[in-house]
C-alpha cells in the first residue's frame, strides 16, 4: 500500500480554503491509496475555544460529504483532523477516515489531551481505539499527544494493528518525539507508524514538520524536512513479517509482570 503525507503550515479558520487545498493535494497524490493530513486540519489548531465551537462539524457533516467526493475523485482515501461536534453537543478533537469509494470508515478521538491548549477546547475521547482494514492492511488510529504515551501504541499493536496513523500538531520544543519516539514506536511494536506533521507558525506555535513513516525496523521510508512538502511511502508486508521473526517483542512480553501499571 502507498501510503501519502501533507505536511503544510495550517491555516487557521479557513474550512473551505481548506478543503480546496485538500482538493489539489488528492489530485497531486493519485497514486497513493491514502492520504494522511494533519491533526485539526479542516480549521487550524490554535484557534480558541470559540472558534472551534462555531466549526465544529459532526461525522457526516458538510465537510465530511465534500471530502467523500474529492476521494472519490483522487481515488484515494483519505484522513482528516477536524473538530468534531457529537450529538449530544461535546466537541472532540478527531480525525476521520473516508475510503476511495467515498464511505466513512473510521471517526476517532484524541484521547490524551495536551496541556490548556486542548484541554480548553476538547473533551477528551472515550476508551475507544478502533481498527479498520484498508486494501489488506489492519489500520489504528492515534492523534498527536496520543503516541507518545507507549501505552497506546502498544494496544494497537496487540489487537493487529500493522499501521498506526497518526495525524499530529508538533512543535518546537518537542522535536525528539518526531525524530525518535516515532521510529521508537515502530519498533517496539512491529508495526508501521505514519506521522504527519503541520510545519510553519500558528500563532506564537512553530510547528517542527519532519511528517515520516517509520517501518517496523526502526528505518523511515518517507521523510519530510521543515517545509511544505507531500510525501509518500511503501508498506512493505515482507520487510514487516521478517522484522517480526528477528525482533519478537511482543510475543516475548510477560504481561502478569505489568498489571498493577495500569493502577497507578
Amino acid at each position: 500500500m502507498h501510503v501519502a503525507l501533507y505536511q503544510c503550515p495550517p491555516v487557521p479558520l479557513d474550512v473551505a480554503g481548506n478543503l480546496q487545498r485538500l482538493h489539489k493535494v488528492a489530485m497531486e497524490a493519485t497514486d497513493a491509496d491514502l492520504l494522511v493530513l494533519p491533526e485539526m486540519f479542516l480549521s487550524g489548531y490554535n484557534i480558541g475555544a470559540e472558534a472551534v465551537g462555531a466549526l465544529a462539524e459532526a461525522q457526516d457533516g458538510p465537510s465530511a460529504q465534500r471530502i467523500a467526493t474529492i476521494a472519490q475523485a483522487a481515488g484515494t482515501a483519505i484522513l482528516y483532523g477536524y473538530p468534531e461536534r457529537s450529538s449530544d453537543g461535546q466537541i472532540y478533537n478527531a480525525v476521520q477516515l473516508i475510503d476511495a469509494q467515498g464511505r466513512r470508515l473510521c471517526n476517532y478521538r484524541k484521547t490524551h489531551l495536551f496541556g490548556d491548549l486542548d484541554h480548553s477546547m476538547f473533551s477528551a475521547g472515550a476508551d475507544d481505539f478502533p481498527l479498520v482494514e484498508l486494501n489488506g492492511w489492519k489500520l489504528g488510529f492515534l492523534i498527536c499527544y496520543d503516541i507518545e504515551f507507549p501505552e497506546n501504541a502498544r494496544r494497537l499493536a496487540l489487537a493487529g494493528a500493522e499501521l498506526i496513523l497518526v495525524p499530529t500538531a508538533n512543535m518546537i520544543p518537542y522535536d525528539f518525539v518526531a525524530d525518535v519516539t516515532i521510529r521508537a514506536r515502530a519498533f517496539e511494536n512491529q508495526c508501521y507508524v505514519a506521522y504527519a506533521n503541520y510545519c510553519g507558525r500558528e500563532e506564537q506555535i512553530r510547528y517542527c514538520g519532519q511528517s515520516s513513516i517509520a517501518a517496523p525496523d526502526g528505518s523511515r521510508i518517507a521523510l519530510a524536512g521543515l517545509d511544505e512538502a507531500l510525501i509518500i511511502g511503501t508498506l512493505d508486508r515482507p520487510l514487516m513479517n521478517q522484522s517480526r521473526a528477528l525482533n519478537r517483542y511482543l510475543a516475548d512480553r510477560r504481561p502478569e509482570l505489568y498489571d498493577d501499571l495500569s493502577k497507578r
